[in-house]
């Protein structure tokens, strides 16, 4: 049975106690925004897993391939789905991106949230 894991005051966390994920996969543009963070879980068949993320300024197209659920924490970006519309997410915002879902993100002010993707 796996332990549970915990992340006391995940704001408080340095880029430096974070691990660097590199730049975002599709960058659209300057700057390219660029990731890092904590990885709390991850299934050995990488079907789920659970963490935090901070990504810097940028934008990025997103193509979402299994659920994520997440909690923003800080920051604010725009993600604008690819019917047309846009929906701010900032502090304190939780969000659901159901698999299949196709847009971009433009993140405003560096964003930090707690995900679970499965």
């Amino acid at each position: 049975m796996s332990e549970a894991k915990l992340l006391q005051d995940p704001l408080t966390l340095s880029r430096e106690e974070m691990t660097d994920w590199g730049d975002v996969a599709v960058p659209i543009g300057e700057p390219v925004s660029h990731e890092c963070g904590v990885l709390l879980f991850r299934r050995e068949d990488r079907s789920s897993e659970m963490g935090l993320w901070e990504c810097t300024p940028g934008t990025w197209r997103c193509d979402v391939e299994k659920d994520e659920f997440c909690y923003f924490l800080s920051g604010e970006a725009v993600y604008r789905p690819d019917d047309g519309s846009e929906f701010v997410v900032r502090e304190g915002i939780a969000a659901a991106f159901p698999a299949g879902w196709k847009g971009t993100c433009e993140v405003k002010q560096t964003v930090r949230k707690v995900y679970m993707v499965r």
